[in-house]
Order: structure tokens, then C-alpha cells, then sequence
């Protein structure tokens, strides 16, 4: 699948705020102020709040924007970047030490894992403009998909319904669904036996990206 880049913030950051492009910011001061904000309240509030409260962390994500559904565990070593850019279905778990790093949307189906250190990158730079522009892209992780343990998700791929890519590997493109993904580059591997776990809210379509950005 063709990656769409939802954000470029050489659209949205005028040249005129540094004349070195490398010194000009990535996103507008609204969407600063609101990082800023978050990540006090995730230092204060959620990374150190019991493991078990599930639902007092969930609450917090929502407060700032997050959908959520129920029955999400996000433990409090997780770090979501954005979470006004976030959409989860039920059942949804994030282990201690994942990074869901989201300039853009990014939605999670019914029962999506992203296990303990996994990184979900949804943005990278114009490596062939001048000025380094950063693009983000809006990502998909399916129902009952699995990200293991400190595997990665490059910036727009998507992880379609039931596919797991395995322990430390790198997803580059997207992966198809119920396919069992490994290394570094990440292949496919084997075939995952198609089960479904019964969702009590409907999971978002499978690796259809939102449209990029006006």
C-alpha cells in the first residue's frame, strides 16, 4: 500500500520562524502548549499511578483527547505521544516501555497488543528537502494484531488484522493480515491460525489510513 503522508510541517511552519530550518518547530504552538501539558500529566499522574489502575490511565488519555474503549490496558511505562491522535477499540493493551509515537492518527483494533519496549513510529523526516521537514503518517494496527516485545513499526506501516510481528524485528512495509512476521527486516514467515476473538466494540477497518491532513 502506497504510504500518504497526512502531515508535513513545511505546510504548517511558516520559513519565517527561524531562518535555519533545522531551529523552526514541527508543529504549530497550539499543538506544543498541548504536549507540554500532557507530558506533565503523564509524569505526574500516570507513570506513576498503581499497574493495576488500567482504567484511572485510560482516563487520563481520554481527558486529552484519546478514544477509548473498554476493557484498554495501558500500563504505566507506556508512553503515548499524542494522545488526542489516538483511537482503540476494546481490549487494547500496551505494555511498560512501549512508545506509540503519533504525530498522526493512529488507530488499534479489538484486542491489538503492543508488547513490552515495542516502538509504533508514525513520523519521519524529508531526508531530500533542504530544510528536513518532518512528515507524519496516519497508521493502522488491526484487530488482534500483536507487536512483540521491542519490535518496530516504521512510520506508515500498517499492521493489518491478525498479523504479529515477532520479538525485536522491524516492519518496513505493511503486514498482510494473520501473517507471522520476523527480522530485519521483518518477512513473513508462517500463516496464524484465523481466530477471532469476540469484540464488544466494532475494531476500525483494517489498514485503511486516514486522508492526509488540510
Amino acid at each position: 500500500m502506497t504510504r500518504e503522508i497526512h502531515y508535513n510541517s513545511a505546510d504548517h511552519i511558516s520559513a519565517s520562524s527561524a531562518e535555519d530550518p533545522y531551529l523552526r518547530p514541527s508543529f504549530p504552538f497550539r499543538d506544543r502548549l498541548a504536549r507540554q501539558l500532557w507530558n506533565i500529566c503523564w509524569l505526574l499522574l500516570y507513570r506513576t499511578s498503581p499497574r493495576p489502575l488500567h482504567s484511572w490511565r485510560a482516563l487520563l488519555l481520554r481527558v486529552f483527547g484519546a478514544k477509548i474503549g473498554p476493557n484498554c490496558h495501558f500500563y504505566p511505562g507506556s508512553k503515548i505521544w499524542a494522545p488526542w491522535n489516538l483511537t482503540c477499540a476494546d481490549q487494547v493493551a500496551v505494555g511498560d516501555g512501549a512508545e506509540i509515537y503519533n504525530p498522526s492518527p493512529m488507530r488499534f483494533g479489538s484486542h491489538a497488543i503492543v508488547s513490552q519496549g515495542a516502538y509504533v513510529c508514525g513520523a519521519t523526516h524529508d531526508l531530500d528537502d533542504p530544510a528536513f521537514p518532518l512528515l507524519a503518517f496516519s497508521m493502522v494496527i488491526g484487530a488482534n494484531a500483536w507487536i512483540c516485545a521491542r519490535a518496530l513499526v516504521s512510520p506508515g506501516v500498517n499492521v493489518c488484522e491478525g498479523a504479529v510481528l515477532g520479538l525485536g524485528s522491524v516492519a518496513t512495509r505493511d503486514l498482510e493480515p494473520w501473517g507471522v512476521y520476523a527480522g530485519v527486516p521483518a518477512v513473513k514467515v508462517k500463516e496464524r491460525n484465523r481466530t477471532v476473538v469476540g469484540a464488544a466494540t466494532p475494531a476500525p477497518p483494517s489498514c485503511q489510513p486516514l486522508p492526509p491532513r488540510p
